[in-house]
């Protein structure tokens, strides 16, 4: 199984009385609340966390991209992995990734992640998310009816644009150009490995199939919320004919260990209350605009966790077996749901066996910075859990092959790393 750090970088500082006094932390988010000062720190800090967690041997760290809120503070995370990719050395690059159909030409997208596997050597893992309706309709005024044609569309921009050798003309209904010549081009041929974020749509799954791509479900609301949507994945790739390769998918999951499970309980209380408190306040009016979710889907009975976080209310009953009344925001409920699994490494490392084999999930992807967690924690919980969770992790699915995982050039034939000289720079 693979493990993977990832990095939601959010604003640390939102105050105690934010939910109360604000309607949401995407879109409208007020700009008094930013302080760019505080930001240098916070920027610094997570770069810190990513560069760390690469040091500690986790087998990818991973970055995304959201705009106009609190709740990530990646609008390019190409950015971030330019600067992952040329301070660290063997661990996969994930940007999960770029919202193809906000890129205008969206060939700015395969020249940057082009020039990220170049400079990291052939370690990037290309991440094509349709994006949030916050992001992608609200923040960047898209159609929500024509959002996943535009997607596709870009998508097969890019794809034809890594791939094809000689210049040639693209005329679809969003792009037009005469001329489509990507310098540079990336390491990794026929390109690189792609992976497609969603969360739960019926014809994301179906594309995957099709493309051998791998679907990765970013879930907020831990393994026991996600078991309907990925159970759906795997019997709709059943019903295509698919194999059961765990490899095909990724989940997302938020983990706290420390010495014990109160240990746990009493370090992480404070970051989870935090981002399920403040992070996740989304106004129901930004969570599912007309158009953006498909017949298809909504015949399935699925829905966005953030449209399902923003409109759910203590006082209403659960519509479903598997969906909570409401969503948790004190601890001891959080853990309870699944949203943060917590515990002893050896408690940690039982509950991610059991998730990776329920979930049939062989890229896991980890968030152990949540919230308003500073780096000492982060640090902390991640050097506890590569020093004894990874350990007892590596053996789940030794019978499966990851056919989508990076292709590096060999150690001795990359670039070696500058020693980093601080006191000599600030001497220059």
């Amino acid at each position: 199984m693979k493990l993977m750090w990832f990095h939601l970088m959010p604003y640390t500082e939102l105050p105690e009385d934010f939910r109360d006094k604000h309607p949401s932390v995407w879109v409208d988010i007020h700009s008094s609340l930013f302080d760019p000062a505080r930001a240098h720190h916070m920027y610094n800090d997570f770069m810190d966390e990513l560069e760390y967690a690469a040091s500690c041997g986790f087998d990818a760290i991973c970055v995304n991209e959201h705009h106009s809120n609190g709740y990530g503070l990646m609008p390019s995370p190409n950015l971030i992995a330019t600067a992952l990719a040329r301070r660290t050395t063997d661990t996969a690059i994930c940007v999960m990734g770029n919202s193809l159909a906000l890129y205008n030409p969206p060939t700015r997208v395969a020249e940057e992640f082009a020039m990220i596997d170049c400079i990291s050597g052939g370690r990037l893992i290309a991440g094509f998310p349709v994006g949030t309706p916050m992001d992608t309709c609200y923040a960047y005024g898209q159609n929500p009816s024509m959002l996943r044609e535009r997607y596709l569309e870009a998508h097969d921009l890019v794809m034809r644009a890594w791939m094809e050798r000689d210049t040639f003309a693209f005329n679809g209904r969003f792009n037009q150009q005469r001329y489509v010549n990507i310098w540079p081009r990336p390491i990794q041929q026929p390109h690189p490995p792609v992976w497609i974020p969603g969360g739960g749509s019926v014809e994301t799954w179906q594309w995957c199939a099709r493309m051998d791509y791998v679907y990765c479900y970013l879930s907020y609301y831990g393994y026991k919320a996600g078991r309907m949507t990925m159970q759906g994945f795997w019997d709709e790739m059943a019903r295509l004919g698919k194999d059961r390769n765990p490899y095909r998918a990724g989940f997302l999951q938020f983990v706290g260990v420390g010495e014990s499970r109160q240990h746990a309980m009493d370090l992480y209380a404070e970051a989870a209350e935090y981002f399920y408190g403040r992070c996740l306040h989304v106004d129901p009016r930004f969570a599912s605009p007309p158009g953006y979710v498909t017949e298809a889907t909504q015949r399935v009975g699925l829905e966005s966790q953030v449209k399902a976080a923003a409109e759910r209310n203590p006082a209403l009953g659960s519509t479903t077996g598997t969906r909570m009344n409401s969503v948790a925001r004190e601890m001891q409920a959080i853990v309870d749901n699944g949203y943060v699994i917590i515990g002893s490494p050896e408690e940690v490392t039982e509950q991610l066996r059991e998730v990776a084999r329920t979930l049939n999930v062989g890229h896991l992807m980890l968030l152990l910075q949540f919230g308003n967690m500073g780096k000492e924690l982060v640090k902390y919980n991640t050097r506890l859990f590569a020093g004894k969770v990874m350990p007892g992790l590596r053996d789940v699915f030794p019978e499966w092959q990851d056919r989508w995982w990076p292709q590096p050039l060999r150690r001795d034939a990359r670039a070696a790393l500058p020693p980093f000289q601080p006191d000599a720079v600030a001497a220059e």
